[in-house]
């Protein structure tokens, strides 16, 4: 028990560099509700039920929604919910920061997320370098960005096509590709295909892509940041084709996100990113369990 409580003393500490951090930065800490009666439709997460409302999966819509009523920049850290959620890595209750700026896009977010790194770092008493699970990972400098295509032609035994085709991707993903990230420096792995990035923007420069990323260090994904889908009609069409792969996965999609989608159309150009709290301060205590740095595992409830 000593062990996990110096580990929420330093989670504390964690916490309190990330308000810092925006604060200093002109963003507006918000709150947002957390049960709401329509989460934004995804194929790959399922909801908790709350009556006929759900728990949160993440705060994005409201935080859009915010965004689209004319605030700039804001940040949110708070708990989520996902149905069925538990391992090393994993809860189904868990802390996440999501911050949003209009006029951004992801290639913002990605120097942005170097620039907080460092100040956590500095705030934690360490220097460029963090040490977790026996691996060191330098944080100087600017980090890698790895398109998804050029990570699986590096690293997984068939192309992005061949596993897209044959609905593989996460499988090779997690298998082949993720050990070997953020080994040495950070990493950015980003221009997901389109299929697989519900609420990004495509990539004007090849649509078969969106801007969207996720970041890695010591083979621990921690971020998932993208430049923002803001056209009601294509976002749409994207609901409709996530609620169609729900319901081949034999479960009962949520009543579309109609107010969302109503005030989609007034959101400025922005980007935004989800940062699991919880495998960050993994990251700075060096715990190789979520367990480690939460107050309560659902286990001991």
């Amino acid at each position: 028990m000593l062990t996990a409580l110096n580990g929420l003393r330093k989670r504390a500490v964690l916490v309190s560099a990330l308000r810092e951090f925006f604060s200093g930065r002109a963003y507006l800490e918000v709150e947002t509700p957390i049960r709401i009666p329509a989460p934004l439709p995804e194929a790959h997460i399922e909801p908790v039920a709350s009556e006929d409302w759900f728990l949160q999966t993440s705060p994005e819509s409201c935080m859009k929604r915010l965004l689209a009523a004319g605030l700039p920049k804001i940040f949110q850290i708070c708990k989520c919910f996902r149905k069925g959620e538990r391992g090393e890595r994993h809860l189904p209750e868990f802390t996440i920061l999501e911050w949003y700026a209009a006029g951004s896009d992801y290639r913002d977010l990605m120097r942005e997320c170097e620039e907080l790194f460092r100040h956590l770092a500095g705030a934690m008493g360490l220097g460029d370098t963090l040490a977790w699970q026996g691996r060191t990972v330098n944080l100087a400098g600017e980090w890698e960005r790895l398109t998804v295509a050029e990570a699986f032609a590096r690293h997984a035994p068939c192309s992005l096509a061949e596993a897209m085709a044959n609905d593989r991707f996460d499988e090779v993903l997690v298998g082949h590709v993720e050990p070997h990230l953020g080994m040495g420096s950070p990493i950015f792995l980003c221009d997901y295909p389109a299929a697989l990035a519900a609420l990004a923007r495509r990539k004007p420069t090849d649509p078969q892509v969106a801007e969207r990323f996720e970041l890695y260090l010591a083979g621990l994904e921690l971020a998932n940041g993208f430049s923002e889908l803001i056209d009601p009609a294509e976002q749409l069409a994207r609901f409709i084709a996530e609620q169609e792969k729900i319901l081949a996965l034999g479960r009962k999609p949520g009543p579309t996100p109609e107010r969302f989608l109503a005030e989609l159309g007034l959101m400025p150009p922005a980007a935004g990113i989800a940062l699991g709290v919880d495998r960050l301060a993994m990251l700075f205590t060096g715990a190789a369990g979520i367990e480690k740095v939460v107050s309560f595992p659902p286990e001991r409830l």
